[in-house]
C-alpha cells in the first residue's frame, strides 16, 4: 500500500505518548507529529528524551533517518503509515488501497480490511475537544498494538 500524498488540512500538532506491544515486548516512545499542508514530520524519542527517528514526508519524498535501532519498536515508515492511516481522511486513502481492500469509519472505529475481508489494522478513536483522535491502533499482520496518549494539553 502507497502512502497518500502528505498535505493534511487543518494542520495536525500533536505531541503523544505511544506505548506499543511488540514481539512480546512492551515499549514506550515519546512521537511528536507536525502535519501540514505540505509536509510531516514525525520524531520518535525515548522515555529520556534521546532521539531515536525522525521521518520527513513531503513532495519529494520520506526520508528516515534512524539515530538508534529499537528492536522492540515497528520500524518508522510503519509509524508514519500508521499515523496518516488514523489521521488522514478517507477519501485520500481510497485510491492508495490495494484492489479489494476497504477503509470504512463505523461509530468510534476505523477497519483496514484486505481483499478477504480480514482485519489488517483496526483504529479506535475518542472525541476529545470537539475533534475525533485515535487512541490505539491494533495491527494485525505486524502483530503489534499502540494505545496513543496526548500531552501537552
Amino acid at each position: 500500500m502507497t502512502l497518500p500524498a502528505p498535505g493534511i488540512s487543518p494542520a495536525v500538532n500533536a505531541q503523544q505518548l505511544l506505548t506499543g506491544r511488540f514481539n512480546g515486548k512492551t515499549q514506550s516512545l515519546l512521537v511528536m507529529l507536525n502535519a501540514d499542508d505540505k509536509k510531516i514530520t514525525l520524531a520518535g524519542l525515548s522515555s529520556v528524551g534521546i532521539r531515536l527517528f525522525l521521518v520527513t514526508y513531503d513532495d519529494k519524498g520520506l526520508h528516515t533517518e534512524q539515530s538508534i535501532v529499537v528492536p522492540q519498536l515497528p520500524p518508522a515508515s510503519q509509524v508514519l503509515a500508521d499515523v496518516m492511516l488514523s489521521h488522514w481522511p478517507i477519501s485520500t486513502w481510497q485510491p492508495q488501497l490495494p484492489k479489494g481492500w476497504t477503509l470504512t469509519d463505523s461509530g468510534d472505529r476505523r477497519e483496514l480490511r484486505n481483499a478477504r475481508g480480514t482485519l489488517v489494522t483496526e483504529i479506535t478513536y475518542l472525541n476529545r475537544k470537539g475533534k475525533r483522535e485515535p487512541i490505539s491502533i491494533e495491527q494485525h499482520v505486524f502483530k503489534y498494538h499502540i494505545t496513543i496518549q496526548y500531552l501537552g494539553d
